[in-house]
């Protein structure tokens, strides 16, 4: 009768010695037993972040809490400083900037009118801007609350409700907005209402 050695009889490594598994082994437990240090998998090093990457992050750290939430409340008024000036509703079509899709191909991207739109939504023309982009003032509500209970969360701790939304209803509204683009460039009416 054999007995299979148990954890007395195996061989105990030296004191202070590293175990490492040999080349071309593929389980790590074959090594050795249980317990014995084995080096990481792949055998490489994580790389030390670039100048560029510690400087951002040591910006970060150091940062109040209210500076994130306080650039993007920055970059959104750009974005409605930009449509108020520009006044893209007595643009020419091909005015510059332009959608480079509409230029080359006459038809309208997924999002052409969103300017537009916005510009109306800033004047208090809901229905002007959702003849423009009817997908984007739907989603403006939306998007507001996730960025004011975002930035509120951010800048001052603030608990707002949450707004759970599934993938589900993600997956919907990304199809709804495909469905959108497609039906907004084809030449038949009531399609054609869509065209802007």
């Amino acid at each position: 009768m054999t007995s299979v050695p148990g954890p007395v009889d195996q061989p105990q490594p030296a004191p202070g010695a590293v175990h490492t598994v040999p080349v071309g082994a593929a389980d790590p437990e074959a090594a050795g037993p249980t317990g014995w240090p084995t080096p990481p998998p792949g055998g490489y090093p994580a790389p030390e972040p670039d100048r560029l990457t510690r400087f951002v992050l040591r910006l970060y750290e150091r940062s109040p809490r209210w500076a994130v939430p306080l650039a993007a409340v920055g970059c959104v008024a750009a974005g409605m400083g930009y449509a108020l000036l520009s006044n893209p509703t007595y643009a020419d079509p091909d005015a510059a900037p332009t959608c480079l899709l509409k230029l080359t191909t006459g038809l309208d991207c997924p999002g052409c009118g969103g300017t537009r739109a916005l510009w109306y939504v800033l004047h208090g023309d809901l229905p002007a801007a959702a003849r423009h982009h009817f997908l984007f003032v739907f989603a403006l509500p939306f998007l507001a609350y996730l960025f004011v209970a975002w930035a509120g969360n951010q800048a001052f701790g603030w608990r707002m409700p949450e707004l759970r939304i599934s993938s589900r209803v993600i997956g919907g509204f990304l199809a709804a907005w495909l469905a959108f683009s497609v039906l907004r460039n084809l030449p038949w009416a009531p399609f054609t209402s869509l065209y802007v």
